[in-house]
C-alpha cells in the first residue's frame, strides 16, 4: 500500500469517527468450550446459529477452539482459560476482553457490544 492510499484510508477512518482496521488487526471473537459443556450447548441453540447473520458476527467473526491448550500460534497470547465456554475478543495479537460463561442470549449480546465498543468497532 503506498503512502498515499494508506493517508487516503486514514483521513476516511477519522472522517467516519473510526480506526481504521489493518490487515494484522483483524477482529474476531474466539469461543472457548469443551466437550459437554452444557452452557456451550445452550449457547449453540440460542445464539449459535445465527450468530455469523448478527451485525456483532460481521464484525467480529467466531472461531470455535477448545479450552484446553495448545492453542494455535496467533493466539499462543490468550492464558487462564478455566472456564467453559469463554468467549475472548480479539484485535490481531491482543486481547480486548472476555465474557466467562454464557450469561443466557440477552446478556451475551449486552456484554458483547461493551467488548466491540471498548475495541472502537
Amino acid at each position: 500500500m503506498t503512502s498515499l492510499s494508506r493517508r487516503s484510508l486514514l483521513a476516511g477512518a477519522i472522517a467516519l469517527g473510526s480506526q481504521p482496521v489493518l490487515a494484522g488487526d483483524k477482529i474476531q471473537l474466539v469461543m472457548f468450550d469443551r466437550v459437554g459443556c452444557p452452557w456451550c450447548a445452550k449457547w449453540d441453540e440460542e445464539v449459535g446459529g445465527v450468530y455469523h447473520k448478527t451485525w456483532e458476527g460481521e464484525r467480529a467473526p467466531l472461531r470455535r477452539l477448545s479450552m484446553h491448550p495448545p492453542y494455535p500460534k496467533d493466539l499462543s497470547f490468550i492464558t487462564k482459560i478455566i472456564y467453559s465456554p469463554t468467549f475472548v475478543l480479539v484485535r490481531g495479537r491482543q486481547e480486548i476482553g472476555r465474557i466467562v460463561g454464557y450469561p443466557g442470549e440477552a446478556h451475551f449480546y449486552v456484554q458483547l457490544s461493551q467488548l466491540l465498543e471498548k475495541a472502537g468497532v
